[in-house]
């Protein structure tokens, strides 16, 4: 078999950690399987590596960010390959240039392109193990573009795609997916299984487990997804096409933190003022989520919607030097807020499910100042300083209470 590994920066944050991981790669070596491995950046080298930039230049580049942020994966590859040789076994690292992973010209959060594997293959014909670096491309000036945070799971996905793997294996620090964040819900559950779509609504609206772009990936060229705990040997989760949910129509619940409501007050209520405003987001690669516009009074009307934190300075700074463009009188935002969600194919022919969400936060007595629906989520904007409650009191609403429809 071919099997891709994946470990996050958390599998290999010491000395320790990666010997561990290097034992387990080797392991599965042993047992006669051909072996990719890739590797995030160290334990919270990323964020280290950000924070020395800007003691530098508060407003760094985002060409020389990437750069920088890059040597981190780098670091991992190689310490890696060192703990596989001293264990006796063959081990080389290459990095998104000699792997041949290119992408496209957006630093910060570039999509891969293409993927050129022959030099994997000619290591794997050596019976090298291959240790890749993850959050890596090379776009077409021949500089590094990273794929956003958490993209060390694209590259992991990529490569089992490209290379048919038989399996990809996503290591982190919990053992799997579970109904919510169990650093948060005592309580959570863990799940055997979980379709692709479930997984990337969970991924997309905040659940950390996954990169978003990892789980379109693995559903486009269905590969075999398995997330595992690198600290023990417990079953994980495995996502795939279809899943058989157990006593419950609600897969996960979600939270994402960085979440920022903007509302533009005054808009003259003309046809295509909405167009005016997502059009000029899409141009610059701002992705906009929920979205409320106000019934038209006196000529004028309001439209409020929500952006990344991460998003939010350069939404605002477009917005204002557009604004006699736009036609809007004035404009608010608030970064504290978060995104609660719950997500499950179950939901599509029950509507008793917002019903239950809405009963459970209202017994909390956190209000709800956005709403999202789709076939297969349902998601609420609140304050931010409501959100850890708000999530407890859903998960017990439908995985301890109970939900009848």
């Amino acid at each position: 078999m071919l099997i891709v590994q994946k470990f996050g920066g958390s599998s290999v944050a010491n000395a320790d950690k990666i010997q561990k991981a290097a034992q387990r790669i080797v392991d599965t070596y042993k047992n006669g399987h051909k072996v990719i491995v890739v590797l995030s950046a160290q334990g919270d080298t990323t964020d280290d590596l950000i924070a020395k930039a800007k003691e530098i230049n508060p407003e760094p580049s985002k060409r020389e960010l990437d750069m920088l942020m890059a040597t981190g994966e780098q670091q991992s590859c190689a310490l890696m390959a060192m703990a596989i040789h001293r264990l006796g076994f063959p081990a080389i690292s290459l990095n998104a240039v000699q792997v041949g992973i290119s992408a496209f010209p957006q630093y910060g959060n570039a999509r891969i392109s293409r993927m050129k594997c022959d030099r994997i293959y000619s290591e794997l014909e050596r019976n090298s193990i291959v240790i890749v670096t993850g959050f890596q491309g090379i776009n077409q000036y021949g500089d590094i573009s990273t794929l956003g945070r958490g993209g060390s799971d694209t590259t992991a996905v990529a490569i089992a795609a490209e290379m048919q793997a038989d399996l990809c294996e996503i290591y982190t620090d919990v053992d799997g997916v579970y109904t919510a964040d169990p650093r948060m819900v005592k309580n959570a559950k863990k799940l055997k299984e979980i379709s692709y779509d479930e997984m990337l609504e969970l991924a997309s609206l905040g659940a950390v487990v996954l990169h978003n772009r990892s789980v379109e990936l693995a559903k486009k060229y269905n590969v075999r997804l398995v997330v595992r705990s690198s600290i023990t040997d417990a079953e994980g989760t495995v996502v795939k096409e279809e899943s058989q949910m157990e006593s419950t129509y609600i897969s996960g619940i979600a939270l994402d933190r960085e979440t920022a409501q903007i509302t533009l007050i005054g808009m003259k209520d003309d046809p295509g003022m909405a167009f005016k405003i997502f059009s000029f987001m899409a141009k610059n690669k701002i992705s906009v989520d929920i979205i409320i516009q106000s019934i038209g009074r006196q000529s004028v009307k309001d439209i409020s919607f929500t952006v990344s934190t991460e998003n939010l300075a350069d939404t605002i700074n477009l917005l204002e030097k557009n604004k006699d463009f736009i036609g809007y009188s004035h404009i608010m935002h608030d970064a504290n807020q978060a995104k609660l969600s719950v997500v499950g194919a179950g939901m599509a022919t029950n509507p008793g499910v917002a019903a239950a969400m809405f009963e459970a936060l209202s017994d909390a007595n956190i209000s709800i100042n956005m709403i999202s629906t789709s076939e297969i989520k349902i998601s609420v904007l609140i304050d931010e300083r409501d959100a850890e409650q708000a999530v407890r009191y859903v998960h017990n609403r439908f995985f301890e209470q109970g939900v009848e429809f």
